[in-house]
């Protein structure tokens, strides 16, 4: 499947997916059919074997690509100060990957703040060519409009290097009445969506209203971005999430309706066909 931008879920499973993804012969096979890419959330938690590495990599087309996360241990824990011999293992134990890895996701907590700056152009530098990654921030002051903000922009720009604009508006427009939303409401960030224009494929998170119709407003900007981004030959990621992802397909099936109205000329997915029920993963 060659699309004219890269379109993922946080994942490549679920059980409400099965009845709507194309026959294949695993989850992977089965879900990159429809899309191009996927969040490599579990990354996160585990580091998975070198032997998955080249299973993933045999399932999908060459044009698929793996935005994977770095272990919650250099992000989170070391704060990406002196975890260099923990990025090299993980960098050995993905290379199966390689032709197939888009940027990684360096996501950082809140307590990362301005005063860990040195710690990302360190980390950013020192990645081996020609891997990259795209960066996403908590901390309340790298959305302040200050020096700090400002100085984050300034690095990421100077090294190419994307900002990830995390869009949690829709998520938190929702009233808190379940506990999918409460859960996803207290994970997720309420943080302003800031963008950053950088020479690097933008990649976008958007974290979606549960009332799949809702929706329709807040995509809306990101639909004319998108877009104009493609009409000007730029591959940006747009990675849809929802509350409960089993209705990430429902809103990747709205996302794809929306941008096919704006862009009809475009090869686009159909994610709203219903298949063949194939059992059970």
């Amino acid at each position: 499947m060659s699309l004219p931008y890269f379109l993922g879920c946080p994942q490549w499973q679920h059980p409400q997916w099965n009845a709507r993804l194309p026959a294949g012969a695993s989850p992977l096979a089965r879900y990159s059919q429809v899309f191009n890419c996927v969040e490599g959330n579990t990354t996160f938690y585990a580091t998975p074997s070198l032997e998955q590495c080249r299973q993933w990599c045999a399932q999908v087309t060459e044009d698929f690509r793996f935005l994977l996360k770095f272990p919650r241990a250099v992000t989170h824990e070391r704060l990406l100060a002196g975890a260099s011999a923990e990025v090299q293992s993980f960098l050995d134990i993905v290379a199966p990957l390689a032709d197939r890895l888009g940027p990684f996701l360096l996501q950082l907590p809140a307590a990362f703040g301005p005063g860990h700056l040195d710690n990302l152009w360190h980390f950013i530098d020192t990645l081996p060519a020609p891997l990259r990654c795209a960066v996403e921030v908590r901390h309340r002051d790298f959305f302040a409009k200050g020096d700090a903000e400002r100085a984050l922009n300034r690095g990421l720009r100077a090294r190419r290097t994307a900002r990830v604009c995390l869009d949690s508006r829709a998520l938190f427009a929702a009233t808190a009445d379940s506990e999918a939303i409460r859960d996803a409401q207290r994970k997720k960030p309420q943080v302003p969506a800031h963008l950053l224009p950088v020479d690097a494929p933008p990649v976008i998170r958007y974290i979606g209203h549960p009332e799949l119709e809702a929706n329709r407003e807040f995509l809306a900007p990101w639909v004319e971005r998108v877009a104009s981004w493609i009409e000007e030959g730029r591959r940006p990621f747009m990675f849809l999430h929802m509350p409960d992802n089993g209705d990430a397909l429902s809103l990747a099936a709205l996302w794809t309706e929306l941008l096919r109205a704006r862009i009809p000329h475009a090869e686009l997915p159909d994610i709203d066909q219903p298949q063949p029920q194939m059992g059970l993963f």
